[in-house]
């Protein structure tokens, strides 16, 4: 009897209890899990490839024999198996850290081996660092034996590609139940397979060609259900019932005439797209992205002061307390000789914390600014006419809904410092209006980067001696705030103490962490901002919302270790003053071909919008954008970046399929109301926030 799809995996011939738990680790639990759980690359066992044919962060399959094998390292080094391997035309060296007794027990001098991976430099040779691996097998009568083209699955420990193969293989042989998810007609014209056939060829194909049509077949898929929530929601979904705002010219004019600066074009576009939906009877629901530096908090200063004209009150939320706090000053500092009362309300119990509440509660306060803080039960707004939520990927779903239940349809701005490509943005923000600030302020100084290996830090040392004589300061930023035995990162901790008392004994030094109390942070970042302080020793607490403009230089240890948005985030924390402004960043060894990229990509280009495109390229677009956050599913194959055309197919017949048959009651849409219904008619809600 076939499987079903909703089959426990626990009683799929090869699994049992045991291995169950393991791919209950995966998120496979039933048939159906384990049937899209696709793989991530397939082992060539044809493979012509030669050893001496390789290129540097090429992707590949290769057949040679073992030439020796064994365990490397010192006292200094974590231990790690190598094996050199040779195909005649040259030879290649495989390591794997943390290798299981399993793995080294496969190996023989003279066996023949196929393995899959990426070359790349370590330790200034070349070499494969995990590759997959599959031993020459005898036993030529068994299916995956017969089998060129070998899955590779992302799996946990305890589980090889053995094993899974024989658990796919098992659920083929006895057969599975499983309904098509595509109509007939979209199937037939942009000639993709059946459900049932793609995922056959997807696990075990017979060829290059096989892979590749099932692939497109579930690729297609994954974006056009995305396509056709989006297109739910945009078709005929009408904006609720808002504010509608009068351009009064009172408050905002006494700003714009107190500016000791020029509104860049960009901003003034945004601007003009904000009032006229302010103004406008509907709703505003917009997104304002910018990169590091390009004046976002000028531009929702106006937005907030044009709806105090009109008698409501404003509301920021930042992820954090120093971001929060940085707001706060700045706010008060842009409207010191405006007729403004601003409040911030912070975690925790602290003296006019009460107070606070009830005068934001009377109407006292005009602009409150906070954290989390401000979605608690007990804060209450007389009149919340618009939020801004910054770093808004930073916040949940619910935390977003929570703020904008304060006020009766309030107008909501949505700001980030992470550029994203506005086809992408129109992608995941579906019912937002988007709106791009591309263009920096001319006095945003180019901040001038490289990167390094670890050993030549004591030159970087010296360069920061010479700018701290000049009266610059300086941001030192590690991974960690203490030791750990689990980890060989720096620690901002002791490489504070090291410095104090080492090379930078004559300079000030401090020592800002997460662990420490708000007042000490608030002090230290005071001090430093003040010049009391030359070097800060620092985690990523400082990644957004801070303001020095004489701190030029910015050194990032173990920056192979941080995604590029980190990165860029950091280093924009320099180059805000009138001085040359410097990023160093500081690599330890491995580097990773990923890592590689990341700091060449820092290295070449200041552009957000660019690095948020090598970005996407990496990471994909699930980490990227925090697709629990977002409503966005996770894609299991597909990836909006690389598979873009796919996309603008998916979309235009998305839309076509909702504009003709908005509930798919329609016959032929049978199959696409049953899927929808079970696995995106939630999500659509998530899209509002």
């Amino acid at each position: 009897m076939a499987f079903k799809l909703d089959d426990n995996i626990q009683y799929v011939q090869g699994v049992g209890p045991k291995r169950a738990k393991l791919l209950n680790k995966l998120g496979i639990k039933n048939i159906e899990d384990i049937l899209f759980y696709f793989p991530r690359n397939y082992i060539n066992k044809i493979t012509d490839k030669k050893i001496s044919e390789l290129k540097i962060n090429e992707i590949t399959s290769i057949k040679a024999k073992i030439i020796s094998f064994g365990k490397i390292g010192n006292r200094f080094q974590k231990a790690k198996f190598q094996a050199i391997i040779s195909d005649g035309s040259g030879y290649l060296k495989c390591i794997w850290f943390n290798a299981s007794p399993w793995l080294e027990k496969q190996f023989e001098i003279g066996k023949e081996i196929i393995i899959l991976g990426t070359l790349k430099y370590y330790y200034n040779s070349l070499c494969m660092l995990h590759p997959d691996i599959e031993f020459a097998d005898e036993k030529k009568e068994s299916f995956w034996a017969k089998q060129n083209f070998l899955p590779i699955y992302p799996l946990t420990e305890g589980l090889s590609n053995k094993i899974f193969q024989k658990i796919i293989l098992n659920i083929f042989n006895k057969g599975f139940v499983v309904s098509e998810t595509l109509p007939k007609y979209i199937l037939e014209k942009q000639k993709y397979l059946e459900i049932e056939e793609a995922l056959k060829k997807i696990h075990m194909p017979n060829s290059r060609e096989d892979i590749s049509v099932s692939k497109k077949r579930f690729i297609f898929e994954e974006l056009f259900y995305l396509q056709i929530m989006l297109a739910r929601r945009n078709i005929y979904w009408h904006k609720a019932t808002g504010n509608q705002m009068k351009l009064k010219k009172t408050l905002t004019t006494q700003l714009k005439n107190r500016l000791s600066f020029e509104l860049t074009t960009a901003q003034k576009k945004v601007l003009n797209e904000i009032v006229d939906d302010m103004k406008s009877p509907f709703q505003m629901n917009r997104l304002l992205q910018g990169d590091v530096g390009s004046g976002k908090t000028i531009i929702s200063i106006f937005a907030m002061l044009l709806a105090i004209e009109n008698g409501f009150q404003a509301a920021i939320m930042a992820p954090t307390e120093i971001l929060a706090t940085q707001h706060y000053f700045a706010i008060k500092e842009f409207l010191s000789e405006i007729d403004v009362k601003i409040g911030l309300l912070l975690g925790g119990n602290y003296a006019g914390k009460k107070k606070l509440k009830q005068d934001i509660l009377d109407g006292k306060i005009d602009v409150v600014i906070g954290t989390h803080s401000l979605i608690q039960k007990d804060v209450n707004f007389q009149n919340l006419g618009i939020i801004i939520i910054d770093e808004q990927h930073r916040f949940g779903v619910i935390q977003r809904q929570s703020l904008s239940q304060k006020g009766q349809t309030p107008d909501k701005i949505f700001m980030s410092a992470t550029p994203i490509p506005r086809s992408l943005a129109l992608t995941i923000y579906g019912d937002l209006d988007v709106s791009v600030i591309d263009e920096l302020p001319p006095n945003r100084q180019k901040i001038y980067t490289s990167w390094i290996s670890a050993n030549k830090k004591p030159k970087v040392f010296e360069f920061v001696n010479k700018q701290i004589s000049e009266g610059r300061q300086v941001y030192l930023v590690c991974p960690l705030v203490e030791e750990t035995e689990k980890s060989n990162l720096l620690d901002a901790t002791s490489t504070y103490e090291r410095l104090k008392n080492g090379i930078f004994q004559k300079h000030k030094l401090a020592l800002l962490h997460g662990r420490m109390s708000n007042q000490e942070k608030d002090e230290i970042m005071h001090q430093f901002k003040n010049g009391k302080i030359d070097i800060l020793v620092s985690t990523t607490v400082i990644e957004v919302g801070i303001d020095v403009p004489n701190a030029t230089i910015m050194i990032i240890e173990h920056s192979e270790r941080f995604g590029l948005s980190q990165l860029h985030q950091l280093r924009g924390r320099v180059g805000r003053g009138a001085h040359k402004s410097y990023c160093v960043l500081v690599a330890y060894e491995p580097i990773s071909e990923e890592a590689l990229l990341r700091l060449n990509t820092m290295k070449e280009t200041n552009d957000g919008f660019q690095i948020s495109e090598v970005d996407l390229e990496i990471r994909g677009p699930g980490e990227f954008f925090g697709t629990d956050q977002s409503g966005i599913p996770k894609f299991r194959i597909a990836n909006i970046v690389r598979d873009r055309k796919i996309l603008e197919q998916s979309r235009k017949l998305a839309f076509e399929v909702i504009s003709e048959d908005y509930d798919l009651n329609l016959e032929k849409h049978k199959f696409l109301k049953k899927k929808y219904k079970k696995d995106f008619l939630r999500k659509e809600k998530l899209f509002s926030f």
